[in-house]
């Protein structure tokens, strides 16, 4: 990004369309005002900056005209399908577009390396990067995108290498990286990965700055909705969002509260009929069982259908919802988890549940934690009143409370 110089302000906004929501009983509540993450230039190291400068160039793709910012654009917490409007990724070449709905890059640096954790008893998948882990480190997680031939579609490192050394910050990864660094093409694309794992260290990506934050500093309130809503959050027999989404209030340290429990659930959510590759019936995303991981994980059935859970920070802001971009509104994201069994019809065709996962595999789908453990006909735990409420709470985890200038500059 030629003549950057000190960077201003990076402005993120609220991209969500208002309007009246199918099945729901009210509109969610009014947006928040769009988000400002203010920061200096001046106070990035030398590989951050690089790495800022990396992540909205537009020419690391082949052809160029996609950036990391182009899936993961500031005005929607870091997220986005590079305009697709169909729930997973568009990517550099004319017509490709992933498997996947692009997750936020936002609180990704508190994400533990995969691997397993005991959970009641039972020894369970935590951490990594990406819907299924396959990534350890911010920097691994760059990389792959690199040349993927549905995002970046670079062909290999050596190609990149050759790109990167006519960039106007190639001085830069020399300086970084030593004067001949463009003679291994494989630590060039190192550079990258560490440069843009850098930048998204910084607390740009982590800032804390949400009226729940506030709230748990004591130096803000909840309405008496929002409160409502974080209790039905929490409570077992109500909503039980917290069995996924830790939220600890004692603290008085957000950083307790990451929103996420990083592990991996099979919920089942509905087939997305947009995306492309579902126009094949026989084709499925298994999650940890594939189509991207190829190793011994995937061979394990058991865990066919599991996806990461994904921090609620920011929830507001990173519409659609799921891996394959199923649901367009946050409140029937929530009310799927309430109604998915007593009210299967409301979420299947022809209310045939789990429709998005191989019948074999029908299974490994959580059952039996509340809100799950119902049968159909039964009462939901949440009436449309408590998952008004729930959602009220979800609007208080945007950053940037209390900010109130709605102009500034983006790179």
């Amino acid at each position: 990004m030629p003549g950057l110089g000190r960077l201003g302000t990076l402005i993120c906004g609220l991209c969500l369309a208002a309007g009246v929501l199918l099945l729901a009983r009210a509109q969610e509540p009014p947006r928040t005002p769009r988000l400002e993450i203010t920061f200096d230039e001046t106070g990035l190291t030398p590989l951050e900056r690089l790495g800022l400068r990396m992540f909205f160039d537009a020419a690391f793709s082949e052809p160029a005209g996609v950036s990391c910012a182009s899936c993961h654009e500031p005005a929607r917490a870091f997220t986005g399908n590079n305009g697709s409007g169909l729930g997973v990724a568009r990517g550099s070449l004319p017509g490709a577009l992933g498997f996947r709905d692009a997750p936020s890059l936002m609180y990704l640096a508190q994400a533990p390396a995969f691997g397993f954790v005991e959970k009641d008893g039972k020894r369970v998948p935590v951490g990594g990067l990406f819907w299924d882990g396959r990534a350890n480190t911010l920097e691994e997680q760059a990389k792959q995108v690199l040349v993927n031939r549905l995002e970046m579609n670079n062909a290999d490192a050596r190609s990149l290498a050759a790109k990167l050394a006519r960039a106007p910050y190639a001085g830069e990864l020399r300086q970084l990286f030593g004067e001949r660094v463009f003679d291994n093409p494989d630590a060039v694309l190192d550079a990258v990965g560490k440069a843009l794992g850098a930048f998204q260290r910084t607390r740009i990506f982590q800032p804390y700055s949400s009226k729940f934050d506030a709230v748990i500093r004591r130096e803000a309130q909840f309405t008496e909705q929002e409160q409502r809503g974080l209790g039905l959050f929490k409570i077992r027999q109500k909503g039980n969002c917290a069995e996924c989404h830790i939220v600890d209030e004692d603290s008085r340290d957000p950083r307790a509260s990451p929103l996420t429990d990083f592990r991996y659930h099979a919920v089942a959510v509905p087939r997305n009929a947009r995306i492309p590759h579902n126009a094949n019936p026989s084709y499925r995303d298994q999650g940890l069982c594939g189509p991207h991981r190829s190793d011994p994980i995937a061979a394990d059935s058991r865990w066919c259908g599991f996806f990461k859970a994904p921090t609620l920070r920011n929830i507001t802001l990173t519409a659609p919802y799921m891996h394959n971009g199923a649901f367009e509104s946050l409140r029937d994201a929530v009310a799927f988890y309430a109604t998915r069994d007593t009210n299967p019809e409301r979420w299947y065709p022809g209310g045939r549940k789990f429709d998005d996962l191989a019948p074999d595999y029908h299974a490994n789908v959580d059952i039996d934690t509340p809100p799950y453990n119902r049968q159909p006909g039964r009462r939901p735990q949440l009436t449309d009143e408590d998952i008004d409420d729930i959602v009220a709470f979800l609007h208080t985890l945007t950053d940037g409370y209390g900010v109130s200038k709605q102009s500034a500059r983006t790179p």
